[in-house]
């Protein structure tokens, strides 16, 4: 996905003011033969959409907002959820959102994460924006919890940012899967869509994908069977806004196997890293696009806790252009948790993609499915909330070269003092770390990642558990990605030197 977000608003109204401002020097007769440094500023403001989590009667739905402790921020500032004020079904528009404009959930302070769950089961998508301190690293997790009934599943995701380009490999129109597309509007004029699906033949043709309006501040869930004229276990959507920007997210159920939010992968690339494959894992399925010109002979490793290995049997995918592969990977793990690793068979040939996972664990009536996307590196930080229990699942993958983490545990949002802990990471290895909060934390709590200079790239993911009525083990999956809490600005001299003529 392009990664442009609003916190790039911030970027540019700090450069605004960093660089409408005269610096008045001493005359420097080099300036001009010398570039312009950029010094890194943090951001001031930072925007997240939560897509509805769904209707239903036995829904719990949890919101966690967390801004980590940044230096170089000053002043006042404050991360405010609001609902969006209208939903759109079928192209009508559902209630007014409850209360609409009225804050669902606002922090003011850093390095401390604060949660809300709403009372009413029909909460609409949210919209938010963080400013000052509180923008840099802002992130919110979004966890329901339905632990009885056909819907039972445990669904999170991290809320995203707006943008203009979306890649949803591992989506599916299959008999047993309903798959809802959420496109979420931040802004006040209307956002046109357009959604394009391809499977293992290619593009499937569809009209009704095409100008798909977002009226101001409204989600409209596109239903994915219905821009296909047959059912497609294994595809790929690409969601482009021609106007305006949204945030695109998938519902994902499997019938009798629960289900998850699929969130978009990182952007088409010849080298790509999925982390948090659990060790217990009963049926795992990749699915991988190629959307350019030629076709990815790809190279699938497994990294697991002692090293990366080629898996007997499920050795490579080959993904032709414009259409969608797919290779089920059930007997991978061997009971290690681990993370795949998919790069060209020939490094001459470097042909981008974009992939997934599906994930299930459990068997028969207790089974239940998350998915893992390709995810960019963590870069210089990152973070997590919504962390709840004794412990948590952290997988930390470094497959080019060793790497030590620095994980922060924050408070909790009742109570708690935060710790920080060193993690190390052997090259080619994905480790799997149960990473417990300080004595006396109390409610949802949040990490924060930050590899330490001069290590290999880091690609992470934190995984949440909870248990049904019945027993089973329900999951969610979340990434972690760089949380561009900074930009780097240029710094600029006007010289006042008075010359005459």
């Amino acid at each position: 996905m392009n990664r442009s977000t609003m916190s790039l608003l911030g970027a540019v109204a700090a450069l605004a003011v960093l660089t409408g401002v005269a610096a008045a020097t001493a005359p420097d007769p080099g300036a001009e033969e010398r570039p312009a440094r950029a010094a890194a500023q943090p951001v001031q403001r930072s925007g997240l959409l939560c897509p509805a989590p769904g209707d239903s009667a036995l829904a719990e739905t949890t919101y966690t907002s967390f801004s980590p402790t940044t230096s170089g921020t000053n002043g006042s500032g404050e991360a405010v959820l609001r609902p969006s004020p209208t939903e759109v079904r079928d192209g009508k528009n559902a209630e007014q959102a409850p209360k609409a404009g009225k804050p669902l959930l606002t922090a003011r302070k850093q390095g401390t994460p604060v949660s809300e769950e709403p009372d009413s089961s029909k909460t609409p998508s949210l919209v938010g924006e963080a400013s000052g301190p509180l923008a840099p690293g802002w992130t919110v997790q979004q966890t329901t919890l339905v632990d009885a009934g056909a819907d039972r599943a445990l669904r999170g995701i991290s809320c995203g940012a707006p943008d203009t380009d979306f890649w949803l490999p591992g989506v599916s129109t299959a008999k047993d899967r309903s798959d809802y597309v959420h496109l979420t509007n931040p802004d006040d004029t209307a956002a046109v869509v357009d959604i394009a699906l391809y499977g293992p033949k290619g593009e499937l043709k569809s009209e009704v994908g095409e100008g798909i309006q977002i009226p101001p501040l409204s989600t409209v869930p596109v239903l994915l069977s219905t821009l296909s004229g047959s059912p497609e276990k294994d595809l790929t959507a690409h969601v482009t806004a021609t106007t305006g920007r949204i945030f695109a997210a998938t519902d994902a159920s499997t019938q009798g196997a629960g289900g998850d939010w699929l969130v978009p992968a990182t952007d088409p690339a010849a080298r790509l890293v999925l982390p948090g494959i659990p060790g217990d894992a009963t049926k795992i399925r990749l699915v991988a696009f190629a959307p350019g010109a030629d076709d990815a002979d790809l190279k699938v490793q497994f990294a697991q806790k002692g090293s990366m290995i080629v898996p007997a049997g499920h050795e490579s995918l080959l993904v032709k252009s414009g259409m969608t592969g797919s290779l089920d990977l059930d007997d991978i793990t061997h009971g290690e948790p681990g993370s795949l690793v998919l790069s060209p068979e020939d490094p001459k040939s470097a042909t981008p993609v974009v992939a997934a996972l599906e994930v299930t664990r459990g068997k028969g009536a207790d089974q239940e499915t998350a998915f893992i996307p390709a995810t960019s590196p963590v870069g210089e930080r990152a973070s997590v909330t919504g962390n709840t229990g004794k412990s948590v699942r952290l997988t930390l993958a470094a497959p080019e070269a060793a790497a030590k983490v620095g994980v922060t545990i924050s408070a909790g949002t009742k109570g708690g003092a935060p710790v920080t802990k060193t993690y190390s990471v052997p090259k080619g290895t994905s480790q799997a770390f149960d990473v417990e909060p300080g004595k006396g934390t109390k409610g949802e709590w949040s990490l924060t990642l930050a590899p330490e200079k001069g290590g290999g790239p880091v690609y992470a993911s934190r995984q949440l558990t909870a248990k049904s009525d019945s027993g089973a083990s329900l999951f969610t999956i979340q990434p972690l990605e760089d949380d561009k809490g900074t930009v780097r600005v240029p710094r600029t001299v006007e010289d006042l030197r008075v010359t005459e003529d």
